[in-house]
């Protein structure tokens, strides 16, 4: 019986994985906490539940996420590979511009310069600075999904590893709103996460594939909750 032979793990593949692993980590602080994605609006008209809860971010993983922030961050990553600027501003519009509720928007650019904060002082690199001046002159509104491109792209993760990692990411921040509005317990939250591998593998896919005219999502139900949600008297979290 032969001895299996274990394949070496070169030093620039585990420096990705590890980028990877922090900017994805519960503990980066990028506000993602701040955040239910949407989830708590659901709640507060009563129209979600423990068991409806995994089949609702899987709608929002392949209509929503998928469309709009996988795909920017697919695009601002091959932007910042081949040096076009001016065609990482124009997603950064283009996904700002697709998010209808002014909540979303506020979100998404309120979390996008908390990571490019921290990204620059964790990771260096002149590409995020470069960015960066182009967010303080307000030429680009900052988006995460985007500052996430341009921080993996600047740190040589592949664009497949960075979508899917930032749309784990997601799933992980939704699961643990999910917790906090009492709608799932620990373990029923990692038996969510896991089965939605294949989905996220299905997502990352198709993002890679679409060019700017197919950024944006459809989710019309999930702007209304969002605009519910921006008006509520009471709220957990900022979105």
């Amino acid at each position: 019986m032969s001895t299996p032979v274990s394949t070496p793990v070169t030093t620039t593949a585990l420096d990705s994985l590890l980028v990877s692993l922090q900017l994805t980590d519960s503990a980066f602080p990028s506000g993602f906490y701040t955040l239910s994605h949407g989830l708590e609006g659901y709640v507060q008209a009563k129209q979600v539940d423990q068991d409806t809860m995994p089949v609702l971010l899987e709608d929002l993983l392949r209509h929503s996420v998928g469309p709009a922030d996988a795909t920017a961050l697919a695009l601002a990553h091959r932007a910042v590979g081949a040096g076009e600027w001016d065609a990482l501003v124009e997603v950064d519009q283009r996904l700002f511009a697709s998010k209808l509720n002014r909540e979303l928007r506020l979100a998404s650019t309120r979390t996008g310069r908390q990571m490019l904060d921290t990204a620059r002082l964790a990771l260096g690199g002149a590409e995020l600075d470069h960015y960066t001046e182009l967010v303080v002159a307000k030429r680009t509104p900052g988006c995460q999904a985007v500052v996430a491109g341009v921080a993996y792209a600047a740190s040589g993760v592949a664009a497949d590893q960075a979508v899917a990692s930032d749309l784990f990411a997601f799933c992980v921040s939704f699961v643990s709103a999910g917790l906090r509005l009492r709608l799932t317990d620990h373990r029923r939250a990692q038996i969510t996460l896991r089965a939605l591998a294949p989905v996220i593998a299905e997502v990352t896919a198709e993002a890679l594939e679409r060019e700017l005219a197919d950024l944006g999502g459809c989710v019309p139900v999930a702007d209304v909750m969002s605009g519910r949600h921006e008006r509520a008297e009471a709220r957990m979290f900022a979105s």
